[in-house]
Formats: C-alpha cells, sequence, structure tokens
C-alpha cells in the first residue's frame, strides 16, 4: 500500500475532479463534491494541509484506493 500524499484541499479537490466528481457546494471552508454513478459524496476542507486520517476519510468515502487516488493526483 502506498503512502498517503501530503496534500492542500486544492489538491485533493482536482483529482477528485478527474475521478468523475463534481463541486456542489461550500459551507465555510468546506467543499461538498459528489459523484452520481456510481453515487458518492465527500467534503474536503480547504486548507493548505489535510491531515493524513482527514485524507483516509475522504478517499474512504469516495470509493477510492490510495493507488487510485494518486494516479489522479499527478
Amino acid at each position: 500500500m502506498s503512502k498517503l500524499p501530503v496534500i492542500s484541499g486544492i489538491e485533493c479537490v482536482k483529482a477528485l475532479e478527474k475521478a468523475g466528481f463534481y463541486f456542489k457546494r461550500q459551507e465555510g471552508s468546506h467543499m461538498i463534491l459528489r459523484r452520481d454513478n456510481p453515487f458518492a459524496q465527500t467534503t474536503v476542507p480547504d486548507h493548505k494541509v489535510i491531515d493524513r486520517g482527514t485524507l483516509k476519510s475522504i478517499l474512504r468515502k469516495a470509493n477510492l484506493t490510495v493507488e487510485e487516488f494518486i494516479k489522479y493526483l499527478y
């Protein structure tokens, strides 16, 4: 299993958009992204650095593995 990268919220959103997610809305500093098919919704904080536990939770809600996410990231 690959290590989780240290990234910002904006970088995370860009990678998730490549995975088929789209920006739904924003509440404060949290961006809500959604994918319709297969349905998944996740919340990404607009922080300079996302904690590893938070990123792991985002990937779990998005039904993505770390390897898939890294592929979309770069």
